[in-house]
């Protein structure tokens, strides 16, 4: 089913959208909630916490990409959940490492899922992403978006564990200019 279907059957208030959406995105929405959390559960409950999200969202909000609307709610749903999780107790994760990596860079110091959900941050890093080469930008997403690890990255665009770090680093380094360019830092 087309995502225009889908959506208009959440204004519908059909039960069938949510059924729809499980089969469409519930392994991408999946995926991205485990790329944040270790525990397949948690992933899961995630997941379910976004497919509500969607429901009481949708309406009055009609997303213009379905699939990227579900995976933002995804993200929020595991992130919320790892902070709960990491304040019971620190772990050595892949989603801590990733967000300690940008925690250098962005505003806001050591809390940077927080500083990211500022809209004139977000604006700023919408340009600075638009303006990447696609390459760069797609790792740098992969990373710090998707929260893949290193490892995965690499075998996802078949470059070593040396260049994907490195371009890495320059890509934070460029972010860092570009923030103080546009004021954030």
């Amino acid at each position: 089913m087309d995502d225009g279907a889908i959506v208009a059957l959440y204004f519908a208030r059909s039960e069938q959208a949510l059924a729809e959406t499980e089969a469409k995105y519930g392994r991408y929405c999946r995926v991205t909630a485990a790329n944040i959390l270790p525990d397949g559960r948690d992933a899961d409950e995630a997941v379910s916490d976004a497919f509500l999200a969607a429901w009481g969202s949708i309406p009055p909000h009609q997303p213009e990409n379905l699939g990227t609307y579900l995976a933002k709610l995804t993200r929020r749903a595991a992130l919320k959940r790892w902070r709960a999780a990491s304040a019971q107790k620190r772990g050595g994760g892949q989603t801590e490492a990733a967000l300690e990596e940008l925690a250098h860079v962005l505003p806001g110091g050591t809390d940077p899922a927080r500083a990211l959900e500022g809209r004139a941050l977000t604006e700023c890093l919408d340009r600075f992403l638009a303006a990447l080469p696609d390459t760069e930008r797609r790792v740098f997403l992969r990373r710090y978006w998707y929260l893949d690890g290193i490892g995965a990255i690499c075998g996802r665009f078949g470059f070593s564990q040396s260049k994907v770090k490195s371009m890495l680093a320059r890509t934070r380094k460029k972010l860092a200019a570009h923030l103080k360019e546009e004021g954030f830092l």
